[in-house]
């Protein structure tokens, strides 16, 4: 992949892509009705419409393998054969978000709607011909992959993907999206191989990431934070042995593909990460409801949740439970405060940036603890303060301002910071990469112009002013 190509990936606007309206019917129409005007307007897909609201979409398949191969009349309503309310995508996201749609749920046409109203079709086919040298089709590669030898090896490419995207001036937020979309495509994959191996779930389940995947945040160096909510169907001396299976293959998978087990055992082959959905909304009313230190430190990796695979209804219920737990609950949200103060930025006293003496990296900073970090802390207290549900930080601080938690001007410093400690991450760890070094998170100084370093201290004293800002409103000091 050439940088240009690379840049418009995370920067194109998929709508740009649509090059004709979509040929719509009704719902009521005949399936005769609607394989005639396919072939009237020499296209491979109709979008079912009730007003401006999308019903459904046929394409050429469904008349394929619906119609012709069960021998259905054609004088049927056509909603009967029809994909009823198919997943979309909004016109401004980025062609990336597109491609990564169509590899994971091996859709052939994507609507690409704009203001909620229907804005044309998108196929794989026309994707293809315009990015068929992308990398991010590593996603694609990894859905037709039948071992984990096979996985292993599309994974092995990320690393070099994050330095193509990092030479072509990606920003580190689609660099995020792009990389925590494979990790995305690998889990669905192992999950879907572990299923095939032990049979079809006896109950319902869902795979969630947690941290930095679910914040979709993800760069060079990552392990993995995952759970499961099981259904209240779940029966532990019936079910038990299933799940725990596939959570032990799923999360042994994923450490094979690089990505390493969490250090704190945050995973869902853990039994208590692996529970249904009643046991975790008890978790979280005891979490909220006592806020010890180890309960903060299980909301900050909790709170930042994002289903993957299975049933995404149960994960939009625990979200609704645990906002309406934390809504102006003053005291839960004091003691998250002063658990996100916990991380500082690495200020001397005369406001120079300091480094660390010793240690296993002397004389470097923590660009991630000490830097993006605080940043993530803050972001999820004003989310949580206004029961915002989206688990990206910089897009949790583009929502923010609505709630008056934060001034839009002090939002906006903080997202730049953002922006530019994290492209700082990026490009220190392609840096390594390149230099057949293993990625971290601490940089040397000596590594950046005069320029950065300023801007670099520039955005450590904003974040220390939001912090002291933020404590001052919630008085956490007093706790």
């Amino acid at each position: 992949m050439d940088d240009q190509t690379s840049l418009n990936l995370l920067t194109q606007p998929v709508g740009s892509l649509v090059r004709r309206a979509s040929v719509v019917a009704s719902p009521h129409d005949t399936i005769h009705q609607v394989a005639q005007l396919m072939r009237q307007e020499k296209v491979s897909s109709v979008m079912l419409l009730e007003g401006d609201r999308i019903a459904g979409i046929v394409t050429d398949r469904d008349l394929r393998n619906r119609v012709l191969a069960n021998a259905l009349p054609v004088d049927r309503p056509v909603h009967e054969v029809a994909t009823a309310q198919p997943m979309t995508i909004d016109a401004q996201a980025p062609v990336f978000q597109g491609l990564l749609m169509i590899s994971r749920s091996r859709i052939h046409h994507l609507p690409v709607v704009q203001d909620g109203k229907l804005l044309g079709v998108i196929t794989a086919t026309s994707l293809t011909e315009q990015y068929n040298v992308s990398p991010v089709f590593i996603a694609g590669q990894i859905h037709e992959q039948t071992t984990l030898e096979g996985l292993k090896k599309q994974t092995a490419r990320v690393p070099q993907l994050l330095v193509s995207m990092s030479k072509s001036h990606a920003s580190a937020y689609g660099i995020g999206h792009i990389i925590t979309g494979i990790t995305d495509a690998v889990t669905i994959r192992l999950l879907e191989m572990a299923e095939a191996e032990l049979g079809p779930p006896p109950v319902p389940y869902l795979w969630v990431a947690a941290g930095s995947q679910a914040r979709q945040e993800q760069t060079a160096k990552s392990d993995q934070d995952n759970c499961m909510i099981l259904s209240d169907d779940y029966n532990p001396d019936e079910h038990g042995a299933y799940f725990k299976a596939l959570a032990e293959k799923v999360c042994a998978g994923l450490d094979a593909c690089g990505y390493v087990y969490c250090p704190g055992d945050m995973m869902a082959q853990t039994d208590k990460w692996r529970q249904p959905l009643s046991k975790w909304k008890q978790y979280f009313r005891k979490w909220i409801g006592e806020p010890e230190p180890m309960a903060l430190m299980l909301s900050c990796v909790f709170f930042d949740l994002r289903g993957i695979h299975g049933q995404q209804a149960m994960l939009e219920e625990l979200k609704a439970y645990m906002l309406d737990l934390s809504k102006g609950n003053a005291i839960f949200l004091a003691h998250m405060v002063k658990n996100a103060l916990s991380h500082r930025p690495p200020l001397g006293w005369m406001g120079g940036i300091k480094v660390t003496r010793g240690g296993e990296n002397p004389k470097t900073v923590d660009l991630k603890h000490n830097g993006i970090v605080p940043i993530v802390d803050m972001a999820r207290v004003y989310a949580l303060s206004t029961s915002l549900l989206v688990a990206n930080t910089r897009d949790r601080l583009d929502h923010v301002t609505e709630g008056q938690q934060i001034s839009v001007e002090a939002a906006r410093d903080l997202r730049d910071a953002l922006d530019f400690i994290s492209d700082i991450r990026v490009r220190h760890q392609a840096q390594q990469i390149e230099s057949k070094q293993k990625p971290d998170n601490f940089l040397r100084l000596n590594e950046l112009s005069n320029f950065d370093r300023a801007h670099l201290q520039s955005a450590y004293h904003i974040v220390k002013s939001l912090q002291e800002t933020l404590a001052n409103r919630y008085q956490a000091d007093r706790i």
